[in-house]
């Protein structure tokens, strides 16, 4: 069974940074692309981030480019999402993600995923 671990959520000012980090199993790091989706309470999931195994390439939400940042630990098999200049509007809860994606921007669309964790709930204050 995949397990996805997710931590690092939080409450922080707006301005201020968290990181979230995404454990899983190797087997599951080195064969799946891996990204970071959230949603707010009655809208839609949104993908903020992702990255490709093997070559790492990465993609981001225009929203939130230039102040995340998406990044693999392989000897952890961890994913990170750094979050910097938080603003409100990222108030979410937060999943990491990992699937057999067809690559390129669909890297960013939730139904190129199988496996979800169990999501982190990031608030900003003002």
């Amino acid at each position: 069974q995949v397990q996805l671990v997710e931590s690092g959520g939080g409450s922080v000012q707006a301005g201020g940074s968290l990181r979230l980090s995404c454990v899983t199993s190797r087997v599951t790091y080195s064969s799946n692309c891996m990204g970071w989706f959230r949603q707010v309470l009655g809208k839609e999931r949104e993908g903020v981030a992702a990255v490709s195994p093997g070559s790492g390439s990465t993609y981001y939400a225009d929203s939130v480019k230039g102040r995340f940042t998406i990044s693999r630990d392989n000897a952890e098999n961890t994913v990170y999402l750094q979050m910097n200049s938080l603003k409100p509007e990222d108030t979410a809860m937060y999943y990491c993600a990992a699937g057999s994606c067809t690559g390129g921007w669909n890297l960013m669309r939730g139904y190129e995923y199988s496996y979800w964790g169990q999501g982190n709930q990031v608030t900003m204050s003002s």
